[in-house]
């Protein structure tokens, strides 16, 4: 499989794609221009004292990167929450978000509102209200507080004047003389080494269990600020995500239809399925056209180039086992069928054959309607044994084209289609002309079974995207159960918007690739001039087997 058999279903879907993501993007875009604009305010605390110490341990570093975890989710929560709501005297709080930022010490509280102060005084609130949340902030040890800070007060002021004292004396020994005094004077200063030594050591203890000496604590290092520019909302980036995920579901939406249609569109689907070669890719003509047209009047046309390519390889199909008689069946109706055969029979003509174009469908016989020719006789008239098969025989226009009618419809077409009458009736047939194409019923009917036993092989037209996958298969199985040859398949009605497909198969056609010598011009003028002039009979005047050139077979 070719890569762009994976791209088809977008090529053929680029409007629906398109379509969703101007739609996604216009539209998001007319809703974020109605949201009112964002403002953030930030406000940032940091947990312990180690960033403030000379030599800090990795072990505090730790223990206060856990806090900040710890105290970045206790803020998202109710106490802190209603906390703040109160202390500003309202019941709601605008959109925040606390979180402790990665291998840090920092915790980072973002308040998002439409009105920048509003921002800032709820920032702020919450940053104190999760201060007021440690240990060191606990109201009922205020007394306690008050005494140990006093303590370390008077701690300080004793280690500060001894160790004047010993300072003092230091001075003084330089000075001394005397043995007595100098030993007298070092006993003062070891004396008062040893009390400044205790006094350190209690001031230490009492230090640690305060607030200057404690690690879980929170300190505020950026207070909540005013936002002047707003942050939100991001009205391109939100358009560009909506066009993308728009653009995604929309392809996503074309595979998905592409899977559930069950109709055949590719040749590969057709040589897969149906193990038949697609031997004519006919497209859809211009409105107000019909394909009689392009054979007659555009000869050069590609559908004309099309019709000529499909004539060749039912040549070549034919060239082990003669193709005498071609039945153009379908699966289902509305496939295209009898344009088809009307158009292969015109288009073998004018390669100089004669070809007798017989409308087997005794159901919903057609054949009449598009010739603008009566039906009031024909091959059910022959059956009946009311008409002799060459007189059942009209010409069409002047030319090697000749008709024959399905007739007043039958009561018993499937009876009257598998008679030794039908055998005998294409034996005579194939007697006289060169090649006789067969429209009848398509296979949802056993009349299409009993026609393929009969002739020399079967043309299945399938209508592109619409003809279902199980109906082609089902007719399939039908001609290969009763030993019907399968020529090949027509792909008919392709979409001429859709590319890619004369590039199967032995057909290519390219405009312009023709160069006609006087002689050839002249000669395809004259064998289309045939096929468009009507002949003109009297009115009275009966088809006789001489006047359409056909003469009565014996016995």
């Amino acid at each position: 499989m070719e890569l762009k058999s994976y791209f088809r279903p977008l090529i053929k879907w680029w409007w629906l794609v398109v379509a969703a993501v101007v739609v996604a993007a216009i539209s998001s875009f007319i809703v974020m221009r109605r949201q009112p604009l964002l403002y953030q305010s930030r406000a940032t605390l940091v947990v312990g004292r180690a960033v403030y110490e000379a030599n800090p341990t990795g072990a505090d570093f730790y223990l206060n990167q856990q806090l900040a975890s710890f105290y970045a989710d206790l803020a998202m929560r109710e106490p802190v929450r209603n906390a703040a709501a109160q202390a500003l005297g309202v019941e709601w709080l605008p959109q925040y978000m606390a979180r402790a930022l990665p291998n840090s010490l920092l915790i980072e509280i973002v308040v998002a509102d439409t009105d920048p102060k509003w921002a800032q005084l709820v920032a702020q609130e919450l940053a104190n209200q999760l201060i007021k949340q440690t240990p060191t902030n606990d109201p009922n040890s205020s007394t306690r507080r008050e005494f140990i800070e006093n303590q370390l007060n008077l701690f300080e002021v004793d280690i500060t004047r001894i160790q004047g004292e010993i300072d003092k004396k230091t001075l003084e020994l330089a000075n001394l003389t005397s043995a007595r005094q100098i030993a007298q004077a070092q006993q003062e200063i070891s004396a008062l080494e040893q009390k400044l030594s205790s006094l350190r050591s209690d001031y230490a203890a009492l230090l640690a269990s305060s607030d200057r000496g404690a690690g879980n604590t929170l300190t505020l290092i950026e207070p909540a600020n005013l936002p002047t520019r707003p942050t939100g909302p991001n009205t391109m980036t939100m358009v560009l995500l909506a066009a993308v995920v728009a653009g995604a579901i929309a392809a996503l939406a074309a595979y998905v239809i592409e899977y559930l249609d069950d109709t055949l569109k590719s040749p590969e689907d057709i040589n897969r399925l149906l193990e038949l070669p697609v031997i004519g890719f006919i497209s859809e003509v211009e409105k107000g056209k019909s394909l009689e047209a392009y054979l007659t009047s555009q000869p050069r046309s590609g559908i004309a180039e099309a019709f000529r390519s499909l004539r060749t390889d039912l040549e070549f199909s034919g060239v082990d086992k003669p193709l005498k008689t071609i039945y153009v069946a379908s699966s289902e109706m509305d496939a295209g069928k009898t344009s088809i055969a009307l158009n292969l029979a015109i288009v073998i003509a004018q390669s100089g054959k004669r070809v007798i174009l017989v409308d087997a469908d005794l159901r919903r016989p057609s054949i009449h309607r598009y010739l603008g020719i009566t039906n009031q006789r024909g091959l059910s008239d022959v059956f009946r044994g009311n008409l002799d098969i060459y007189n059942a025989t009209v010409p069409y226009k002047e030319g090697n084209i000749f008709v024959i009618p399905s007739g007043t419809p039958p009561p018993n077409p499937s009876e009257l289609l598998g008679s030794k009458k039908m055998d005998q009736i294409f034996e005579a047939l194939k007697k006289v002309a060169d090649i006789v194409v067969v429209d009848g019923p398509p296979f949802l009917v056993t009349d299409a079974t009993i026609l393929a036993n009969k002739v020399d092989g079967v043309l299945l037209v399938v209508r592109y995207g619409f003809t279902r996958k199980n109906a082609a298969l089902n007719a399939v199985k039908q001609m290969r159960r009763i030993g019907a040859r399968a020529i090949g398949v027509v792909l008919n009605r392709i979409p001429r918007s859709t590319s890619g497909y004369y590039g199967y198969g032995p057909y290519h056609y390219y405009p312009g690739y023709y160069l006609y010598e006087e002689e050839e011009v002249a000669a395809e003028k004259e064998s289309t001039d045939k096929l468009k002039r009507p002949r003109k009979l009297p009115p009275t005047a009966e088809p006789s087997p001489e006047s359409i050139g056909l003469g009565k077979t014996k016995g």
